[in-house]
């Protein structure tokens, strides 16, 4: 066990899941349980809930739960070890740490030293001779040198090994400095500077460790932009450009952006809200991450196919979710005559601060931009386009949740489409039942699947005995609801159990009990992965009466022994399906 059980057990007691979840979700008391908006999915309705008496959380609409630990597991990314010393670190308590964990933490610690003592040296080359082509190129872009300062931005050697050279001195290995993605291997085993001749942008997470680069070269040489590969301490689908800087802002919202260099001049120009994805499109993981600093997001994206379709992708993920979106879309620019795409870094260059600023106040909601997207797929003086495009604007209209929003956005499209807005009326409310009927049917069908809602989701952890699993959950809802049903001595071996899981975590419960220790779940999500904490949390979050508990667990353990003893060839059979087997047999001689 990579921690002592006692710390554990003391850590969880310390740190309360409603306080450690609260501050991070905002909760309100519904019953005995809390609810808010999940931070792992995006959603409008609170489907969240936060347990005080079972310490645990779970999320009725993405499945996920368990204990404290789990959940700062999920939130900030971090490992078991890592998330246990966060928590110990909020509640002030000592780490006890073994060799094994002593050796993982000073792995990460050593790789975000790298990473630091990497930028320091980038940045330090920029004020060098050596930096002038990087500072000339910072000059052609009109970045300030203040603004450079700012973003901590470097200059990378137009040389094969300058970096290593330079880390190595420092005392880092070169197996630490592949791991960390700043120099790489060829093929007869010799190892080169990853990032060369280039302007070096540091990549700084929330809590202020720099974790990763990114870079562009200075000429018109490929790759332009050349980012740091995944380490144990970057996933770019978790890490936002400049959030770092950006949380801090005063402005009410947070405008998404596709490259580096534009958030560097649109926060020279003032607007400090700016991020930037890394070289992904917008992630759920990232959502979950700007949810903690605001609620209204500004998609800005490159006025081209790609920045469209990267706009489509984040509605869809944001669909739901609390954030208020609007899309800012950036008009393209006049060059020999010819209409150019522009990014967010071309139009404060041209256009100014002000215009933007003109740009972010009038910026369209994500319906009208999908309205527009629609609209623009047609030529509305055609009659036959006309009807295509009243057919599709009425799946999208169909499609949203709020009434009053359907009426106005109805009214509009009818306008597009020059018919009148009661015959568009009428398309959206067609389309609207078609579309609830359908719901309704794929609702009916799980309704009257009752065996598809008891297994588990993971196929991994699939029931083959829906009879005993059913008691064997009930057995573990009432020992954690009472301990002192416990018997003397445990009535059932693990491998009685038909759910592998279900039998481990009895295990589990036992020896806690046994060894004095508190029998709760929290106690037991360390050997549990994160699929099967979920479902052991969906599990115990099924209601389970104290009234006759003893009789009932009684008759739960007799359950799971008859079950045990037919799957052991051992257990009286079924008289009905003894006798169905003989008339099968019968029919089979006489045929």
């Amino acid at each position: 066990m990579a921690f002592p059980q006692s710390f554990l057990d003391e850590l969880i007691a310390r740190s309360d899941i409603v306080d450690v979840i609260g501050s991070y979700v905002q909760l309100q008391r519904k019953g005995a349980n809390l609810f808010g908006l999940c931070p792992f999915h995006s959603e409008k309705t609170g489907s969240f809930s936060v347990s005080p008496d079972k310490q645990i959380y779970y999320c009725f609409g993405c499945k996920r739960g368990g204990g404290v630990v789990n959940f700062i597991m999920e939130e900030e990314n971090l490992s078991f070890p890592d998330a246990v010393r966060f928590l110990a670190k909020r509640a002030g308590m000592e780490v006890p740490e073994e060799a094994g964990d002593r050796e993982e933490g000073r792995r990460r610690q050593r790789l975000l030293d790298l990473n630091r003592d990497a930028a320091r040296f980038y940045y330090q080359l920029l004020q060098q001779p050596e930096g002038e082509a990087v500072r000339e190129y910072l000059s052609r872009r009109q970045i300030r040198k203040a603004t450079a300062v700012k973003f901590g931005m470097g200059a990378s050697s137009d040389a094969w090994d300058v970096l290593l050279t330079a880390m190595t001195k420092k005392g880092y290995t070169k197996s630490e400095l592949l791991e960390s993605g700043l120099v790489v291997q060829n093929k007869n085993g010799g190892l080169y500077d990853k990032f060369r001749n280039r302007l070096m942008l540091p990549v700084v997470d929330t809590r202020g460790n720099v974790v990763a680069f990114g870079s562009r070269v200075l000429d018109k040489s490929e790759p332009k932009y050349m980012n740091s590969s995944e380490t144990p301490v970057y996933s770019k689908r978790r890490v936002l450009y400049g959030l770092n800087l950006a949380k801090k802002t005063k402005r009410p919202n947070m405008i998404l952006c596709e490259g580096n260099l534009d958030i560097v001049t649109l926060h020279q120009a003032g607007f400090d809200n700016a991020v930037a994805s890394m070289g992904t499109a917008l992630t759920v993981e990232q959502t979950r991450l700007l949810a903690r600093f605001t609620k209204e997001l500004v998609l800005c994206y490159d006025n081209d196919n790609a920045g469209k379709i990267a706009t489509e992708r984040a509605l869809q993920i944001l669909d739901q979710s609390e954030f208020s979106v609007k899309v800012l879309q950036l008009p393209r620019r006049l060059v020999d005559g010819e209409s150019v795409k522009q990014d967010a870094d071309d139009f404060i260059k041209f256009q100014g601060p002000d215009a933007f600023e003109r740009l972010l106040s009038g910026s369209e909601n994500g319906v009208e931009f999908r309205m527009a997207q629609v609209a623009g797929k047609y030529d509305l003086t055609s009659d036959e386009a006309r009807v295509a495009y009243c057919e599709e604007i009425s799946q999208l209209l169909s499609s949203l949740p709020n009434a009053v929003e359907r009426e106005i956005y109805t009214a509009r499209a009818a306008e597009a489409a020059r018919i009148s807005p009661e015959a568009m009326t009428l398309e959206v409310r067609q389309a609207f039942k078609r579309r609830a009927a359908r719901e309704k049917k794929a609702a009916l069908r799980r309704d009257l699947n009752p065996a598809a809602q008891i297994q588990p989701r993971e196929r991994s952890l699939r029931y083959e005995n829906l009879r005993s699993a059913r008691a064997e959950e009930g057995i573990l809802r009432l020992l954690l609801l009472d301990d002192s049903l416990f018997p003397q001595e445990p009535p059932l071996l693990e491998s009685q159990f038909s759910s592998p899981l279900l039998g481990r975590v009895y295990s589990l419960l036992w020896q806690a009990k046994q060894e004095g220790r508190p029998v709760a779940l929290g106690t037991v999500f360390e050997s549990l992965n994160p699929e099967e904490a979920s479902h052991i949390t969906a599990v115990c979050q099924q209601p389970e009466s104290a009234q006759n508990a003893r009789q009932a667990l009684a008759d739960y353990i007799r359950i799971v022994q008859t079950e045990a003893e037919k799957r052991a060839g051992g257990g009286t059979i079924d008289p009905l399906l003894a006798a169905t087997e003989k008339y099968k047999q019968g029919g089979k001689r006489h045929g």
